[in-house]
């Protein structure tokens, strides 16, 4: 078939393919009771507590007790709260930020109750299908009130760049939150019990599928093919991808293949049958009936929506 591929390297291909991009990153003290509200379209959270303690509620309902050493990064965007005792109104993030001239942010009560770190970034790829192969939230929960010693160096300078905001400071944080993120989602713990890829990737039968896939997504796949690559029966393959990764492996690769149609779209100047054939469709036709069903509208349709006025 192809070269030999390397399950380490999906990892970073799809991380190069989401492009996080870190936004900015702000010291913010805070005094109970507070309700710190961060629910700006597009944005995802990073929140590393300094000292003290409070709480990750998001819209759901699904409250997170933090305190000092813990990290949480939101990756898919969801709109949540740090919160600490009964405030009766909610403090917008980031309008605080907008209001309060340099990187140190004070609020509420007179005394500090809880020093964070907050971190917002951007996915360059916001519809890339591997984001909602990642939990709502990644947990890091602190060791003795810091971080553990894998993440530990991360954290610090971060911590100190968000502190000190000296020259440079925005391009020191957008290179360490990059890293910070990749070393998270490195980790078991954060994505322990999640269905998606991440999860596949720490099965080495799906690992190896998922190399294949992501390596070469115009491969005319078929379930034998990708169960040979795992080194399963085809039976025992589609059931472990189905439970591991969250969808049937045909499905998640018509979702390689479309995400990699819509960039095509976007960027090259290519004909919907052209586009169709990179992707691995052997008919336009079953291409434009798999884009339409799943984005609501034709292929080149989509396509002079981009230039349209908006």
């Amino acid at each position: 078939m192809s070269v030999p591929r390397s399950t380490s390297d999906v990892l970073g291909s799809v991380l190069r393919e989401v492009s996080f991009a870190s936004a900015a990153y702000r010291w913010v003290e805070m005094g109970a009771p507070f309700r710190l509200v961060f629910d700006r379209p597009g944005l995802r959270g990073v929140h590393l507590i300094a000292s003290g303690a409070c709480e990750l509620a998001l819209a759901g309902g699904t409250v997170t007790p933090l305190a000092a050493g813990d990290t949480v990064i939101l990756p898919r965007g969801d709109h949540h709260e740090l919160r600490s005792g009964a405030a009766a109104t909610a403090t917008s993030g980031f309008e605080l930020a907008a209001r309060t001239p340099g990187a140190r942010l004070r609020g509420c009560g007179p005394r500090v109750t809880a020093t964070i770190v907050c971190g917002a970034f951007i996915a360059g790829d916001p519809g890339h299908p591997a984001l909602r192969g990642l939990p709502p939230v990644l947990f890091v929960p602190g060791v003795d009130g810091h971080p553990p010693s894998w993440l530990a160096p991360y954290v610090e300078v971060l911590r100190q760049e968000a502190f000190d905001a000296g020259p440079g400071s925005d391009v020191v944080m957008a290179r360490l939150s990059d890293a910070l993120i990749a070393r998270v989602l490195r980790e078991p713990g954060p994505v322990a019990d999640h269905p998606g890829w991440l999860a596949g990737l720490r099965d080495p039968h799906l690992a190896a599928a998922l190399a294949a896939l992501h390596a070469e997504p115009a491969h005319p796949w078929t379930l034998a093919s990708l169960s040979a690559e795992a080194g399963l029966s085809r039976t025992a393959f589609t059931a472990r991808f189905a439970r591991t990764v969250g969808e049937p492996p045909m499905r998640y690769l018509q979702s390689l293949r479309l995400h990699q149609a819509r960039r095509l779209l976007a960027e090259e100047r290519l004909t919907v049958a052209a586009v169709a054939t990179r992707v691995g469709y052997t008919s336009d036709v079953a291409f434009a009936a798999a884009f339409r069903r799943v984005f609501g509208v034709p292929p080149a349709e989509w396509r002079r929506s981009l230039d349209s006025p908006r």
